[in-house]
């Protein structure tokens, strides 16, 4: 791989970057908050090959004496291209009920809690219910009418959750915060279905089997189906 090659790929992984940070793909692999962050790299990418190949060109049309001894660099950097292909062609769907079933609810005590509007129905992120109802036992939210979204999971036993995925930065450090679900909950639930859930808030919890972690029951008044988000995960974690 020459220079003039090096710098094609450094184009295209700079474009890539790019294509993933202003599509929304990126909304895959890292939350949202560092979307900055990947475009200005993405960016020096694509002004650095740019550069590079500028000068390579100038660089061969110069006079003869003024050309060094160019070194190739091993064919096996060429394997720095599966990345791009992988970003390109393979976008990981979200992770979902698999995880979520294997992975103990990762539930933190929230540091604060924020001012609750006034709406009716009140929507609350999975986190924020989950820990309002654990850490604040409900006192922010009893008597309030709630509306929640996320996707199910159905433990090995069958029974309901309502699940996010948070993270701190990236899909790698994704973890799964869990609301059980009790009262008027649709007989037929599928695994990875994402729901819009209206309930109010009850004292019940119960203990997650895979890390004995504590899970806070929402007494379910309502369901309907709803599309995947735009942003699949929670980013309320730790906030």
């Amino acid at each position: 791989m020459n220079r003039q090659a090096q710098s094609v790929v450094m184009f295209l992984v700079g474009a890539a970057l790019l294509h993933a940070g202003l599509s929304g793909l990126y909304l895959r692999y890292v939350k949202a908050a560092l979307q900055p962050l990947l475009l200005a790299s993405g960016a020096v990418l694509v002004v650095t090959a740019l550069m590079t190949l500028w000068y390579e060109r100038r660089r061969r049309h110069a006079p003869e004496e003024e050309h060094g001894h160019a070194h190739r660099e091993p064919r096996v950097s060429w394997l720095l291209v599966l990345p791009l292909f992988a970003l390109i062609l393979v976008a990981p769907p979200a992770l979902g009920s698999y995880s979520a079933v294997r992975t103990g609810t990762a539930l933190q005590k929230p540091y604060a809690y924020e001012a609750l509007p006034k709406s009716d129905p009140l929507p609350l992120s999975v986190v924020d219910y989950a820990g309002r109802a654990v850490y604040g036992h409900g006192r922010s939210i009893a008597g309030r009418r709630l509306r929640i979204t996320g996707f199910v999971a159905l433990d090995r036993g069958g029974a309901p959750y309502l699940v996010r995925m948070a993270l701190n930065c990236c899909a790698a450090d994704a973890q799964p915060v869990k609301i059980a679900l009790t009262g008027h909950v649709p007989p037929v639930l599928e695994p990875d279905t994402w729901l819009e859930v209206t309930g109010a808030y009850t004292a019940r919890q119960t203990r997650d089997p895979v890390n004995n972690g504590p899970i806070p029951y929402l007494d379910v008044t309502g369901a309907r189906p709803v599309p995947t988000p735009h942003d699949p995960y929670d980013e309320t974690w730790n906030q």
